[in-house]
């Protein structure tokens, strides 16, 4: 299989909505800034974002757009940013404006305000048109890296991505089709899908995840690879039933295969937690941390 970044954006019917800032709020919180958000997303409405930042900075500043995760809690969303979730460490919002980040974090559909609507009425819809959740998620994830970008506080040649679990998927599949991302860093849904049908495990994932002929056209490890040359970390636990040891290495092969002939496989890094389930460990954190010191 060979895909570019142009095919796989159609494929997986990302089509990124003008975006525009209608309301701020910005609340300080002692060790960080909050600014609560509000989007206009043309064809969309209204939609919240939550960004956090340093309380002083001088100079442009590296950013990460964060993509929130799903664990069946519609009514989170963005709160992720703040609230953490039982399978994360510490809320990172906090912790990355501690470190000089500014990060940004906005509902996906059917999350957090957006919770109009069940995920399977959502999903169903969009494909009776052609489309899937997951397209549709990415095209505002696109628009919030957007207007990330444009921000007078952030340096756009330093935007990283990071997310946990369908934020992983979001976080590397828009990486894939937008050269934007300078770095990322994702845990927690990387394997390879194909590997994971024969294994039975696909049920494991929402509707939102469903992308008609996605494996008939590409592979998570070839979607993964097109990232290349830019730096990337990858973390999964051995006893996560959404990424199977063996799926683990069938999709790594692609990727580090792809890295390899770019030249770049000393910017693609795995880490595999042994007895590790669906979760966030200290070494991933701790990796993670300094993967985006030393790339951002």
């Amino acid at each position: 299989m060979s895909i570019t970044p142009k095919r796989l954006r159609t494929l997986l019917g990302v089509d990124e909505p003008a975006i525009s800032l209608v309301k701020t709020s910005i609340e300080d919180r002692g060790d960080h800034i909050l600014e609560r958000l509000t989007f206009r997303l043309e064809g969309k409405g209204e939609v919240r974002g939550l960004l956090t930042r340093p309380r002083t900075s001088s100079g442009l500043l590296p950013a990460i757009l964060y993509g929130h995760s799903h664990g069946g809690r519609y009514d989170i969303g963005a709160d992720e940013l703040l609230w953490g979730r039982e399978y994360l460490l510490r809320p990172l919002g906090p912790v990355l404006a501690a470190q000089g980040y500014v990060t940004l974090c906005i509902d996906m559909p059917i999350f957090g305000l957006r919770a109009t609507e069940t995920e399977n009425a959502t999903a169903k819809r969009l494909l009776w048109y052609g489309k899937s959740l997951i397209g549709e998620m990415l095209s505002d994830h696109a628009a919030a890296l957007t207007y990330l970008s444009s921000r007078t506080d952030v340096d756009p040649a330093r935007i990283g991505a990071f997310g946990m679990s369908m934020g992983c998927t979001l976080s590397y599949w828009l990486a894939a089709i937008d050269s934007r991302i300078a770095a990322l860093a994702h845990l927690c849904c990387y394997c390879d899908y194909e590997t994971l049908v024969a294994l039975g495990g696909q049920d494991g994932h929402g509707m939102y995840l469903m992308v008609p002929g996605l494996l008939n056209q590409t592979s998570t490890g070839e979607i993964a690879g097109l990232i290349a040359p830019r730096p990337q970390l990858i973390c999964v636990g051995e006893a996560d039933a959404l990424t199977p040891p063996l799926a683990i290495d069938r999709a790594f092969a692609e990727t580090a295969a792809l890295y390899a002939a770019n030249d770049a496989s000393d910017r693609l890094a795995l880490l595999i937690e042994s007895g590790i389930k669906h979760q966030e460990t200290p070494a991933m954190r701790d990796a993670m941390l300094t993967f985006f010191r030393a790339w951002l």
